[in-house]
């Protein structure tokens, strides 16, 4: 069984190469190879670009489908459709968003919606993973001893990225079994950042405050380090969201496919207390 990779320098997706580690048959698709990760089979391509996908999907029976994202998401997620139609790729693993819907708060949800139900109406066997809010999104924001959040007191069911690597993994092996199935992945407890900072806290043996910042400070702190205007609109959105109880949830998803809980957030701080207070 062959599985393709895509977004192989994110992220997510590295995450899913280390847990794939040992599995025979794994390529990966770049933009350019020189910038591909290494002990894998390369194949070049865009997706962007549908003329450049059907010879880099050739032989490939699973496919991990993960777009940018941004505006033009669902038309890289139709044409890595397409591709896989055309060549007899048997199933899709399509990374979506959590809370994906056509009436979600935030645009990036409703275009992973609008992408979820393009793959189920293809006739490939298709999965769909949702996780939650990546605990690694808070690399860098523990100043001195001070934490700092967007999300005010809003409670989140967040995810080590590592347990979205192996659950990907697990579901890209035996895909037969996990056919139609949408899971949404969470954390094993909806935690505040208030939450996390007293957890890091205990990590580094010394108080850490929680000090929230508004999701338009927010925003005009992504402008200024120089992200697009679309980037941080969207990302305000989610921040608000959030800030007002929409993350706070968490499901049995993940340890129901694994058979272990999800990792805790102390857990990730600890593993990460260097990335987390540089």
């Amino acid at each position: 069984m062959s599985i393709l990779i895509t977004g192989a320098n994110g992220t997510v997706s590295s995450a899913v190469l280390r847990s794939l580690t040992g599995t025979a048959d794994v390529r990966v698709l770049v933009r350019d190879a020189a910038k591909a990760p290494s002990g894998v089979e390369v194949a070049v391509g865009d997706l962007d670009d549908p003329a450049t996908l059907d010879r880099a999907f050739q032989g490939v029976d699973t496919l991990w489908l993960l777009t940018a994202m941004g505006p033009q998401a669902p038309h890289a997620g139709m044409n890595a459709v397409w591709a896989a139609r055309k060549v007899g790729v048997s199933h899709v693993v399509r990374m979506s968003a959590i809370g994906a819907a056509h009436d979600a708060p935030t645009r990036n949800g409703r275009l992973h919606a609008l992408s979820d139900v393009e793959l189920a109406a293809s006739g490939l066997g298709w999965t769909v993973i949702r996780p939650a809010f990546f605990m690694q999104n808070l690399f860098g924001s523990v100043n001195g001893d001070t934490l700092y959040g967007a999300t005010g007191e809003g409670r989140l069911g967040m995810i080590d990225v590592r347990d979205i690597g192996d659950f990907a993994a697990a579901v890209l092996r035996a895909p037969a079994q996990h056919k139609g199935s949408t899971y949404t992945l969470t954390g094993p407890a909806s935690v505040s950042l208030r939450d996390a900072a007293a957890a890091l806290g205990e990590v580094y043996g010394t108080p850490i405050a929680y000090q929230p910042v508004t999701p338009d400070d927010a925003q005009r702190s992504m402008l200024d380090a120089g992200l697009s205007p679309w980037i941080a609109a969207v990302t305000r959105e989610y921040l608000t969201a959030y800030s007002e109880g929409w993350g706070d949830y968490t499901t049995p998803d993940f340890e129901k496919v694994m058979g272990r809980p999800a990792r805790s957030f102390a857990a990730f701080a600890r593993d990460h207390a260097a990335q987390l207070r540089p």
